[in-house]
């Protein structure tokens, strides 16, 4: 990779991480059409196709990524990131197979913790009880300080096996661990209008809304904020 093309690339970098995703995306976009392979750009870029969603960007991302594996600044972590954002974007395609056998072989070749939120979240998206639990309780053992894996596990009880008294705590702590999470705060606000308490559900609601919303979210912005509106309507 030339000097240029480096600075360009940091200058991508710095954009994303000052927050501003538009420039960043543009800049990324620029440098895969002049065919620039490199992960530390291609794996934030496809991370920013994945929450612009739709089917257009969701099949940008698969083409970005396969492209990716052969980029040699492709490290043994990059490469888990580089998964998971494959697996996911499959997911959003409706290639479940395609999602579910990616992780999991990833897992069987290494476990870690990014695999273990996504991996497991996806049982419970669809429906798979079993290995649900089984996986979401073997992630727990793993990490059992992990939000997302607590999450994971609260909406396992909450969402498959109807058991929400057992699914409270986890949520709990994963709230106590991340006080923005946007899931956790969404089922948190379940528990608040079953017990008449829509100011704490709206409360919780709100935070949820100022956070950082992507496509592993089981809600999207305008669904919370429907949510609110629809809790406030029956005063």
């Amino acid at each position: 990779m030339g000097i240029m093309t480096q600075f360009k690339v940091r200058s991508a970098l710095a954009k994303h991480q000052k927050g501003d995703k538009e420039a960043a995306f543009d800049q990324y976009g620029q440098l895969y059409g002049e065919g620039v392979l490199a992960a530390s750009y291609m794996l934030p870029y496809s991370v920013l196709l994945l929450r612009r969603g739709g089917e257009e960007n969701y099949k940008k991302v698969k083409e970005v990524l396969v492209k990716a594996q052969k980029a040699p600044d492709l490290t043994p972590d990059k490469r888990q990131q580089l998964l998971m954002n494959y697996s996911v974007s499959c997911w959003k395609l409706g290639e479940k197979d395609k999602a579910i056998s990616t992780l999991e072989a990833s897992h069987r070749k290494a476990p870690n913790g990014l695999t273990y939120q996504t991996l497991g979240f996806l049982y419970v998206e669809y429906g798979d009880t079993e290995k649900a639990l089984a996986y979401n309780l073997e992630a727990l053992e793993y990490d059992d300080e992990d939000s997302i894996v607590l999450d994971n596990l609260g909406q396992t009880y909450y969402r498959l096996l109807d058991d929400k008294a057992k699914a409270k705590p986890y949520f709990e702590k994963a709230l106590e661990k991340k006080p923005g999470q946007i899931d956790t705060l969404y089922f948190l606000s379940r528990y608040d209008l079953e017990n008449g308490d829509k100011e704490e559900a709206i409360r919780k609601l709100e935070t949820a809304l100022d956070g950082n919303f992507s496509p592993l979210n089981i809600k999207t912005r305008d669904e919370i904020a429907e949510e609110i509106e629809r809790i406030r309507r029956q005063g």
